[in-house]
């Protein structure tokens, strides 16, 4: 089968490589028919040291069970799944708290394993792991439950974490796609005002869409000032932050009301907290985390399938297999938010 490598910064490939097959009578097999590239793809795009083995790529897919192994339960072959970006048994005490991310037995996609920018995947764990979709779905509908496995089960963390409250004030720092889709959560919790901060156009303008009030372009200080002005100096009651690097953080800490609350779903890139014992007088509470998205895609799945939330419309471009190459260049290069596969 063809999958795709990456063997070094700025260094993709699609090859051929043997088609998976079961290991575990836990397992599955899954025909890809949606992949993606994700925001934190770009992080070993850009660093990544030469390896001439190369990793395999891609944790975001949903598609077709094609084989099962003896043990598994609750899936059938030819199921559409959405496959969350860790698997995890469903039976561990983590599982069963929700916390699938922490999983006693869990895995995560490529490196020496199946990655999701391929036409199959092996799913150890399967029946834990897999959210099968029931029924037929109009095929519009694909891209926001691709967006599931990751990108819209992040946002969602971020919100759900913070706790928002109805009626709240909420900044979200980061217009990409886990940005955008932490707006559409906090308007599902009722959010009052929220402040989205980016600033590139075609971004917030589909943040407006998801329910941002208002947009602030500035950063650093000038940003902190802009959400001040727009909240009468307090700030506001959550932040939502979604870029995983320090000066993102230390906006969060500048915008944030004092008893507030930072989630953080944006992958770290710096190992130091910048909160100091002024910051420490303010009764900030700091949250946030990977995602356990197996714990949100059914909660979140009919919504997208009644039309409540549209997700998808962070992919604004779509790609085939051979092509994934440019399409990690068009995201590195911000000519595209968020790339779909389709293998």
């Amino acid at each position: 089968m063809r999958a795709t490598l990456m063997y070094g910064a700025g260094d993709v490939r699609v090859e051929t490589v043997p088609t998976p097959t079961i290991r575990q009578p836990t397992d599955a097999i899954v025909r890809i028919t949606a992949g993606c590239i994700c925001g934190s793809d770009l992080w070993p795009y850009a660093s990544k040291p030469e390896n001439s083995e190369g990793s395999r790529m891609g944790h975001e897919f949903v598609g077709i069970v094609t084989e099962l192994g003896p043990e598994v339960t609750g899936l059938g072959i030819g199921d559409f799944v959405i496959a969350p970006f860790v698997a995890s048994c469903g039976t561990c005490d983590f599982c069963l708290e929700g916390l699938q991310t922490s999983c006693r037995h869990g895995a995560h996609w490529g490196g020496p394993d199946d990655g999701g920018q391929g036409e199959f995947a092996r799913v150890p764990q399967a029946s834990g792991t897999l959210v099968k979709v029931a029924g037929g779905f109009d095929e519009s509908l694909l891209p926001s439950l691709l967006s599931l496995s990751d990108v819209m089960s992040t946002g969602y963390h971020a919100a759900t974490k913070a706790r928002i409250k109805p009626g709240q004030s909420v900044t979200v720092i980061g217009d990409g796609a886990v940005g955008l889709c932490a707006v559409i959560s906090a308007k599902l919790m009722g959010a009052g005002r929220i402040i989205l901060m980016g600033r590139h156009e075609v971004r917030t303008n589909l943040g407006r869409e998801f329910g941002a009030t208002d947009v602030v372009a500035e950063r650093g200080a000038e940003g902190i000032a802009k959400v001040r002005e727009l909240t009468n100096g307090d700030g506001t009651h959550v932040v939502l932050e979604a870029v995983g690097l320090k000066p993102a953080l230390e906006m969060a800490i500048g915008v944030i009301r004092d008893g507030g609350t930072i989630s953080r779903v944006g992958a770290p890139q710096f190992p130091e907290v910048p909160l100091g014992f002024g910051d420490f007088m303010r009764n900030i509470t700091l949250t946030g985390g990977v995602a356990p998205a197996r714990s949100y895609i059914e909660e979140l799945l009919p919504l997208v399938l009644d039309g409540t939330i549209n997700p998808g419309k962070v992919f604004d471009r779509t790609v085939t297999l051979d092509e994934v190459p440019a399409g990690y260049r068009a995201m590195a290069d911000r000519q595209a938010l968020k790339v779909l596969v389709r293998p």
